[in-house]
């Protein structure tokens, strides 16, 4: 879709400021379960789950960094709504969900990593 397809709908921004948020809430929820669960992790703060993700092993360091990002951003479309423009939107699903696509692969190559070290 192009980016005049992408604003020409009225509909499409305010879509895919809600399946994003949605998407960075799931990457986050994910990450605390895997830290409580190998860690006792309780910290609820999402850039602070961000960086112990990438602390104890989870992911890399640099996703860990684009993570924290993420959960800027996130805080930034709960609380600051208004401040996100449809281009924003735009940019972020053409040049950015392939970072989601990352957390994906690295958590599953954590969860077959740990399931090997603890038998199950």
């Amino acid at each position: 879709m192009t980016k005049e397809e992408f604003l020409s709908d009225r509909r499409n921004p305010p879509f895919v400021e809600c399946y994003l948020r949605r998407g960075l809430e799931a990457v986050f929820d994910i990450g605390r379960h895997i830290l409580a669960k190998v860690s006792g992790f309780k910290e609820i703060e999402h850039k602070t789950i961000a960086k112990e993700l990438g602390k104890k092993g989870v992911i890399t360091e640099e996703l860990s960094e684009t993570l924290y990002m993420m959960a800027g951003y996130r805080n930034r479309m709960v609380h600051f709504y208004k401040e996100i423009a449809p281009e924003e939107l735009y940019q972020i699903i053409t040049n950015h969900l392939d970072d989601l696509e990352r957390f994906n692969r690295e958590i599953v190559t954590f969860m077959k990593e740990y399931k090997k070290k603890t038998g199950g």
